[in-house]
C-alpha cells in the first residue's frame, strides 16, 4: 500500500508515542536552559561555554535535537499527507524537509562536538 511505503511502514500509534516522548525531551531541554538562564547571575561567554564542555550537557543537547528532528518530520509529514493531495508535490515538500533535517542534525553536532 502506498501510506505504508511513505510513512516506512510505521503505525500510527508509533508516531503518537515518539511525538510525545520527543515533546517531553524537549519540554525538559527547555526547562533545564531557561533555568539555568534565570539563576545564573551575569551570565559570561567562560560560563556558558563551560557548560556545553560538560559531556552530559553535549549528551542532554544531542537527545534535543534528534528530538527535535524527530518531532518535527513526524508533524511535517502528517499535515503534508493530510493537505497536500498531489503525490509529486507531496513527495518533493516531504523531500526538502527530509533533507533540512538532515542538515540541521549534521550542523548542530558539528557545532556541539566542534567536528
Amino acid at each position: 500500500m502506498v501510506t505504508s511505503i511513505t510513512n516506512f511502514g510505521r503505525s500510527g500509534l508509533y508516531d503518537w508515542m515518539m511525538q510525545r516522548v520527543t515533546a517531553v525531551v524537549l519540554m525538559a531541554y527547555t526547562v533545564f536552559i531557561i533555568g539555568y538562564l534565570l539563576f545564573s547571575s551575569d551570565l559570561t561567554y567562560a560560563q556558558w561555554s563551560a557548560l556545553f564542555e560538560n559531556t552530559f550537557m553535549r549528551l542532554f543537547t544531542l537527545l534535543a535535537i534528534l528530538s527535535m528532528a524527530a518531532h518535527a518530520w513526524i508533524g511535517l509529514w502528517s499535515v503534508s499527507t493530510d493537505y497536500i493531495k498531489p503525490t509529486g508535490i507531496r513527495f518533493v515538500f516531504q523531500s526538502v524537509c527530509g533533507l533540512l533535517a538532515f542538515v540541521y542534525v549534521v550542523w548542530g553536532i558539528q557545532i556541539l562536538w566542534g567536528l
